[in-house]
């Protein structure tokens, strides 16, 4: 302890005077106010909320004064007007039949015909539209159209000023209205078929064709696809024999020149080619048809590799029956057709098929579904009602004879 007593030593306390100098040698603590803090933040929050909700009623009121001017503007201006502003959009805004006018025009064409030796614009009588299905110059249309006649011209829709073409027929087909010509000529633009499998009644329709010449070429009827998968059975008046086609039915008119024409949906698909003489014994205004376009596919791809269409016949003059008692019922043989494959089966005239490819049958259109589901060369079962009793024959398929009519 001694040594640390040396160590420690006493120190003597001064007072500091600060006063005379206004220095203070305390240190003063505040706490923080956190409820003045919040207090402030609630009042920037709250200012931010009015101004908002004040300016959207503000805008509010300013832009229902402006439609409403804008609208009283206008109720009072003409229907040009406003299509003028809809010329000016993109083309993306513009009205479906619009672009497929504007598309499917170019492939539609004006088909002139005559027997004359010298053919010429002069000389020529208008007959009705086409439909360019090949870059190198295949052209669908109606057989009525080119029916008659040993000279055809082409007029196609982008070159008014230039000389019509020269076509040669490929091929027709009576039964269906349908013909497959040609031009010379390359890189022409070419319509695209769709599905006709796929239309919807009441969708839109658009018919495209040359109803009073060339003088009116591409003009566009629009309505709506009223009726589908209607059935128009056409008779071979050569053997009374029927075939059945699915057809489209629309509003949309469908005028004479029209007759070869494209009839389109909204993607600009052609779904089916404009006919007057289909259904032709039931056109009224405002019921138009056209062959559907899957119907019209098949029969253009045997014009393209036959000329013609192979149908199956079976070589026989039908007419329904129903025995007295109604007890039986079938088809009853009228004719046999010579050098055909009932004639060469044994079949006669007067005799009842009351059974055909293991079917019943009720009526001759029945019979003629059935022969149009197989090919020409099958061999077909049927009962035969002779006298009273059941005769089995198989009966082979041959050729139906082409007709004009």
């Amino acid at each position: 302890m001694k040594d640390n007593d040396n160590i420690i030593k006493d120190v003597e306390w001064h007072e500091l005077e600060t006063k005379k100098e206004n220095l203070s040698g305390n240190i003063k603590f505040r706490k923080k106010d956190k409820r003045a803090i919040l207090i402030k933040i609630y009042k920037g929050v709250a200012f931010v909320l009015i101004a908002a909700f004040s300016g959207g009623i503000t805008g509010g009121y300013i832009s229902s004064k402006l439609y409403s001017n804008n609208q009283a503007k206008n109720n009072n201006s003409s229907i040009f007007q406003s299509n003028k502003v809809t010329n000016n959009e993109d083309s993306n805004s513009k009205n479906p039949i619009t672009r497929v006018a504007e598309n499917v025009s170019q492939c539609v064409v004006g088909i002139n015909n005559s027997n004359d030796n010298v053919l010429d614009s002069e000389t020529s009588t208008y007959s009705g539209s086409g439909i360019i299905f090949k870059s190198d110059g295949y052209i669908v249309t109606n057989y009525h159209v080119i029916k008659g006649t040993n000279k055809h011209l082409v007029k196609l829709s982008n070159s008014k000023s230039s000389k019509p073409l020269n076509a040669k027929v490929i091929g027709y087909d009576a039964m269906s209205d349908l013909a497959v010509i040609k031009v010379d000529s390359t890189n022409l633009p070419t319509a695209v078929f769709g599905d006709s499998s796929k239309v919807q009644v009441g969708e839109t329709a658009v018919a495209i064709g040359n109803p009073l010449g060339d003088e009116f070429s591409g003009s566009v009827t629009a309505g709506i696809i009223s009726a589908i998968n209607r059935e128009i059975r056409i008779q071979d008046p050569s053997t009374g024999v029927n075939t059945t086609y699915k057809v489209l039915q629309t509003d949309a008119a469908i005028n004479p020149g029209n007759s070869g024409g494209a009839l389109c949906n909204e993607d600009g698909q052609v779904i089916g080619i404009n006919s007057l003489k289909i259904g032709s014994n039931e056109n009224v205004e405002g019921m138009g048809f056209a062959i559907s376009i899957n119907e019209a596919k098949k029969i253009i791809n045997s014009i393209m590799k036959d000329g013609r269409v192979i149908r199956p016949y079976l070589g026989i003059y039908p007419e329904d029956y129903v025995s007295q008692d109604k007890s039986v019922k079938g088809v009853l043989i009228k004719k046999v057709a010579e050098k055909t494959g009932a004639d060469e089966s044994g079949i006669k005239a007067n005799d009842i098929i009351i059974e055909f490819d293991g079917m019943k049958l009720q009526s001759k259109n029945e019979l003629q579904d059935i022969i149009n589901r197989h090919k020409v060369g099958d061999s077909i079962p049927c009962k035969i009602l002779r006298d009273g009793k059941i005769i089995r024959y198989n009966i082979k398929l041959s050729e139906r004879p082409v007709f004009d009519n």
